[in-house]
């Protein structure tokens, strides 16, 4: 099972950026997938969740309004729209999946135990900067 983004990059603040995570290894739809980020001195944090088989999301109140979660069921892919981009918002980000069937348990996790979701990929680098 391989999880891969793409998409990252520098982009000015207010700017807009599209993250993929595209899958692939097995079927997810007992899965839940979800983003991930973390800062330069931080903990990893959540960013939100897609549960695979019906498309409910969930979000971290920190990007509430400002991120959409997708995904594309025939390409395997899921996608982190992201608007009204912060300099905060600037981390490397990664997608994780985990058959624990919804957005919402996905968005409850401690994060002491993000190292047990089943797979992670490599991230990717979202810089926001002027």
């Amino acid at each position: 099972v391989q999880l891969v983004e793409s998409g990252g990059g520098l982009v000015q603040p207010g700017g807009s950026l599209r993250l993929s995570c595209a899958a692939s290894g097995r079927t997810f739809s007992n899965y839940a997938m979800g983003w991930f980020r973390q800062a330069p001195g931080k903990e990893r944090e959540f960013v939100g969740s897609i549960t695979w088989s019906d498309g409910n999301t969930h979000y971290a109140d920190s990007v509430k309004g400002r991120f959409t979660i997708s995904r594309d069921n025939a390409k395997n892919t899921m996608f982190l729209q992201m608007n009204s981009l912060k300099p905060e918002d600037t981390a490397v980000y990664y997608c994780a999946a985990d058959p624990v069937a919804t957005a919402q348990a996905m968005g409850i996790i401690p994060s002491a135990l993000y190292r047990h979701l089943e797979v992670w990929g490599q991230g990717t680098l979202v810089t926001v900067s002027s």
